[in-house]
Formats: structure tokens, sequence, C-alpha cells
């Protein structure tokens, strides 16, 4: 149904060009499910952090030199003599932590709630892409300060192409610009740290898009059988979302304020020398998982295989669970393998922050076999062979099907 507009111009320009009425089929009159609960709105809380990234990175860049002769004295002058550039600067530091965190949240709840599942594989998919996205986006701008943390990090995630076979030194050299960490890298860096955010906002449009084709998964996990199951978007759950926004932007500032460096590394306010290693080389935190399933076998060119393998077996969820029914809700084993997997992610994400020896190698190898055979081996037998809980008919009466 097309939104008829009192006023008159606003009117003549949606009748021409209808953005305003798209606007209000998807933000006011969008038919949602009236049990939705606050684990859903963890995906208005990713759009607007990923705002704030955009926009704050852009103010950055107004004063960022992407040299490796001034990168660290340009940040520091950023900090020191622009005017609130050191709020500008923390704003999109914390800012990438919380937009990771905001995204593992909104995955867990996908995860936990099936949402992943037909006719959802695509909107999965898409989400996928996305937070692939946000990983090189991410990396690239660790390097961007030109601490030695940013320097060495960038060597060693880097080095991940040289176990390539054949053709690997010469994709190290091409993304180098040469061969070593130079100035021709950081610029490359730079330059694609500011473009790929805009393919992420592109990504989530047709996000979006495939989420208002079938429209939201629910707790239950049921498809919809009449409008009474639903409401509209606005005011219900766009209240909801504020009252989200208001707790998240809390939590943001108390760490802009109080804790800004929390989620950094001492090392980074030191400037890169390459002729100093420093003892213990780590990632941010949001990439320890994956770091330590990179380092949990001692060959070079499996690790990468095993931690590329452990972000692309995600898009290959939705044909791995076998099981008809959705919400974990209805699947009292499954349910518990689902938190054995979020307690085996945490264990990777602390032992990915040790140095990979002794008793910390052997966790971050059993913790790394359990992580794929949670998608490999539960999943599948689990959709086959576990015994669900009768569902309900709608989202208002509890009473099952016979």
């Amino acid at each position: 149904m097309v939104k008829k507009f009192k006023n008159k111009t606003l009117a003549w320009l949606d009748y021409r060009l209808p953005v305003f009425s798209v606007l209000h089929e998807a933000l006011v009159t969008h038919p949602t499910p009236r049990n939705l609960n606050y684990w859903w709105n963890f995906g208005s809380l990713a759009g607007i952090t990923l705002l704030i990234m955009i926009v704050s990175g852009l103010v950055l860049s107004m004063h960022y030199v992407p040299h490796v002769d001034h990168a660290f004295d340009s940040v520091e002058h950023i900090m020191r003599d622009v005017n609130y550039g050191w709020l500008i600067r923390y704003i999109h530091s914390v800012g990438a932590s919380m937009f990771f965190l905001i995204v593992y949240i909104h995955i867990a709840r996908g995860l936990y709630y099936g949402s992943y599942k037909s006719p959802r594989e695509v909107l999965w998919g898409l989400g996928i892409i996305i937070f692939m996205l946000m990983i090189v986006t991410s990396f690239l701008g660790y390097t961007l300060p030109w601490g030695q943390m940013s320097f060495w990090g960038a060597t060693v995630i880097t080095n991940i192409f040289t176990a390539i076979p054949l053709i690997g030194d010469n994709i190290i050299t091409w993304i180098w610009g040469g061969y070593s960490i130079d100035n021709p890298t950081l610029n490359r860096f730079y330059s694609l740290h500011f473009l790929i955010p805009f393919l992420i906002v592109g990504v989530v449009f047709f996000h979006i898009v495939a989420l208002h084709k079938f429209g939201s998964n629910n707790p239950i996990g049921i498809d919809l059988t009449n409008k009474k199951e639903t409401i509209p978007f606005h005011p219900f759950y766009s209240i909801k979302d504020f009252f989200g926004f208001g707790i998240f932007f809390t939590i943001f500032a108390l760490f802009i304020f109080f804790a800004p460096n929390f989620f950094g590394h001492p090392d980074n306010y030191v400037p890169a020398d390459p002729f100093i290693t420093p003892s213990h080389i780590v990632p941010e935190w949001y990439f320890l998982p994956f770091y330590a399933m990179l380092r949990a076998v001692p060959h070079k060119l499996l690790g990468v295989i095993i931690m590329l393998s452990s972000i692309f077996i995600l898009f290959v969820i939705p044909w791995l669970d076998t099981c008809k029914v959705r919400s974990s809700k209805f699947r009292p084993i499954y349910k518990q393998f689902y938190w054995i997997f979020i307690l085996n992610f945490f264990i990777l994400m602390w032992v990915g922050s040790k140095v990979p020896e002794g008793y910390y190698l052997i966790i971050s190898q059993i913790a790394t076999i359990y992580y794929f055979s949670h998608f490999l081996i539960m999943m599948p037998l689990l959709g086959k062979f576990e015994k669900t809980l009768p569902l309900p008919d709608n989202i208002f009466i509890m009473s099952t099907k016979k």
C-alpha cells in the first residue's frame, strides 16, 4: 500500500521518486512478529554503530597522514592538537570493538533461534559477507596508527599468503607494493580501509531487502499464519530500539571517557620499529578465536586453511543443520551443545591471547576440533536423531500440534 502524504510537495516528489513511501513501509508500517525480544535489537544497533564508524572515520581521515614517517605523529596530532580529536579517535577505536561485540551477539542470536534456516539462507549469507568485510576493514584500520603492534600485526597476518604454494610470494609482494611492509603498503591499506565501509553499506542494503522479503524470524521459530500475529514496526519496536540505543550509548560512553584503552594494546603507543619485535604479537580481541585456530597446528598452510574455513563454514550452516525446527527452545539436546559451543568460542578467544606452547597449544587444538565438530557432526546428527519438543500452533497459543 502506497503511503499518502498530506504535504503536497512531499506527495508530489514521492509520486515521482517513492523514497519516502519505501522508508515509511520499512520503518513504520512494516509488519513485525509480536513476540520479538530484546535480542532482536542488535540488528538496529549494528546499523547505528556502522553509521558512527563511517562518520568518525571521515573526520579522522581529514587529519591522518598515510605515510610511514608521519602516520604515528599524525595520530598524536589528532589526539593532542585537533579540537575534540581525542574524542573522535576514541569513538572510532572503541566503536570498532563495540561493533564486533554487537555483531557477535547478533550472530549468536541467529544461531540460537535458527534464523539461518529456510527461507532466510540468503539473508544469513549476506550477514556473513558483512562480517567478513568487517574483519578485513578492522585489520586494515588496526595497521594505520603505525605503532609497534600495528606494524608487526600487519607483518604476521600478511605473511599468511606466503603459505599459498607457487604464487604466495608473488601475492605478498603485490600486497606490500615491494619486498617489505613500507609506505606503499600503508597507502594501500589506508585506501581500502576508507572504501570498504561503503561496500559494507551496500551489502547491508541487500541484507535489509532480504529481511523484508520474508520478515523477521521470531523466538518460537514458527511461520506466522495471520495478520493478528504481527504489529507495525513503529511505535512498538522503534521504542524498544531507542531503549536499546540508550543502554548501548551509556556503555559506549563509559568506555570512551573512563576506559578508552581497555581494548587496546600498550605496544601500539610506541612508534613502529621493524628492528624490534614485540615479545608477543596479538591481534585485537575480536580476532583472537580465529588467531588461536591459525596457530593450533604447526603446519603453516594447514593453519591458514583452518582459520579461513572457520569463517567460510558459517555460509553452509543452513544446509548442515538438517532439523526442521528452527528455535533451540524446542531442541533440548541441541540447546546444550549450543552453550558448549559458546563456551568453546570464549576458550578460543582466551588461548588466542596466549603464547602457543604447552597446555595453551593443546587447549587451542581441542577447542578448534570442537568448533568444527559442532557444525560438521553435531548439527547434521542432531537434526536427524534429536527428539524435538512439540511446536505451538501460533505465537499466542502454546497448545501443541498433535
